[in-house]
């Protein structure tokens, strides 16, 4: 029998379901794919996205960005030609719902879960991995990332073979935004539970070895909702905005988050080497995404985090009843001390999904780049028509601009030129799509003058849905 939710869910009229995002389900292989321009010889790699995409029109619920399937879309690129590949992340949901032909499992706001015989005894009444939101390399080891839940490993070939457990060390997964110092070569991570320990950070080893297992963060007494974190050679910089887990409200029907802004929001900077975690606070915000952190001095000083801030949380489409939900880019210096924070605005415009060269992570990054919103009102909420950067060594606010277009474009990832200096030479690649004919297109900028805009425009077999993440990942490495 179908829940109230299923009756009066109607995935038609989600607007994350439909348009520029509306979901794809043909697995495609193209050899050649048609070039405009030229792509440089210098790019010899795999340009590879996940995203969220449901395999089967949704049930009960979908909440964007969380809900969906994972799904990636590949470019291999080399001497001048590209092909192209898509994948879905077959998790063990995935592999029933295609045994069903149709979807068994609702969103998570709608807490439908299915029980035998619709499903082995094993996934009854379990919730799905959802490993849609990013995908990175490390230690040889391609992981499909989910939010805050155990990876699954990923073929050379986009093949799904498993859910990744590090050996058993991290059984209840990492968080869908590593980051991996390039100095040490060691993947940080933390994860955030709905029971006490609320919030562990882990580090993995160059090697892929769990080098420190799940350590807990006090100071956490209630579950909370956190999406991306920092590094610097002395910290983990975790951000906690006041959003938390509320089951009871959503085994009554209510929703599972809870934004509550009369909590502020603190900032965890957290000892890589191990010791008490510092505590900065300050008026309530919220973040998505991380720019980059660095320390201030080689021996320690103030810490700085370049972010996109968000006034409040927001999920799916905006509420016509609720302000206008502002964003913009900051720095954060926050004095480890003290337990101080200062904010300084550099940019208003709306924004989202920064990346900087990761060659730079945890230190002073220099260009650094974000998908924006030129002001169309036509966009989807969370669609962006323009790329914007900046010099994050100039807190100016200075930026260059490249008007996109009919273009909608995704989040901006460096490709760095074999042989240079971190934050010196390469390309911005980025996925994007026709508002006009729904054709999607691989985008290639040069970093030394983006706003001049593509030098090379690389033809999708299949449209590729907006939204999450993705890498450079470098044949030679």
């Amino acid at each position: 029998m179908a829940t109230h939710a299923q009756q009066a869910f109607d995935p038609s009229r989600v607007v994350h379901l439909s348009g520029r995002f509306a979901p794809v389900t043909d697995e495609v292989d193209e050899a050649r794919l048609q070039v405009t321009g030229e792509l440089p010889d210098e790019l010899d790699g795999l340009f590879l996205r996940n995203g969220p995409n449901p395999r089967f029109s949704p049930i009960g619920s979908f909440l964007y960005p969380i809900d969906g399937d994972g799904m990636l879309h590949g470019v291999w690129i080399s001497g001048g030609r590209a092909r192209y590949r898509n994948r879905f992340v077959r998790t063990p949901a995935v592999l029933a719902e295609e045994r069903a032909g149709r979807a068994l499992w609702g969103g998570i706001e709608s807490m439908i879960m299915p029980q035998v015989p619709d499903v082995e005894p094993e996934l009854a009444g379990t919730f799905r991995d959802l490993p849609d939101i990013n995908v990175v390399r490390h230690a040889g080891r391609l992981l499909a990332l989910a939010e805050s839940d155990c990876p699954f490993r990923i073929t050379p070939e986009l093949e799904t073979a498993g859910k990744e457990t590090f050996g058993g060390a991290l059984p209840a997964g990492i968080t869908a935004h590593p980051k991996i110092d390039p100095l040490t070569g060691e993947m940080l991570v933390f994860c955030y539970g709905l029971e006490p320990s609320y919030l562990t950070w882990s580090a993995i080893a160059p090697d892929g070895s769990v080098a420190r297992g799940p350590t807990t963060i006090d100071g956490l007494d209630e579950p909370m909702m956190i999406h991306d974190m920092a590094l610097t050679a002395r910290f983990l910089v975790i951000v906690l905005a006041p959003v938390f887990f509320d089951i009871a409200a959503a085994m009554s029907g209510g929703s599972m988050i809870d934004w509550r802004p009369e909590r502020g929001t603190r900032v965890a900077l957290v000892p890589r080497e191990g010791g008490p975690v510092r505590w900065a606070s300050d008026e309530a915000f919220w973040l998505w995404h991380t720019v980059n952190a660095y320390d201030t001095g080689p021996e320690g000083g103030d810490v700085v985090l370049d972010y996109v801030q968000w006034s409040r949380l927001s999920m799916g489409a905006p509420d016509p009843a609720q302000a206008p939900n502002t964003a913009g880019l900051v720095r954060a210096v926050i004095d480890p001390v003290a337990g101080t924070m200062h904010r300084t605005v550099l940019d208003d415009a709306r924004m989202e999904l920064p990346r900087t060269d990761d060659r730079l992570i945890g230190r002073r990054h220099r260009q650094l780049a974000v998908a924006a919103d030129s002001g169309n009102p036509d966009l989807l909420p969370g669609e962006f028509d323009a790329l914007r950067w900046y010099d994050g060594r100039d807190a100016s606010g200075t930026s260059a601009v490249w008007q996109a277009g009919d273009l909608s474009v995704g989040e901006p990832v460096f490709a760095p030129s074999p042989g240079t200096a971190p934050g010196e030479g390469g390309h911005w690649l980025t996925y994007a799509t026709d508002r006009t004919d729904d054709s999607s297109w691989l985008l290639v900028i040069p970093a030394e003058d983006p706003a001049s805009g593509p030098v090379a425009r690389v033809r999708i077999p299949v449209r590729v849905p907006l939204g999450l993440h993705g890498n450079w990942l470098p044949t030679q490495e």
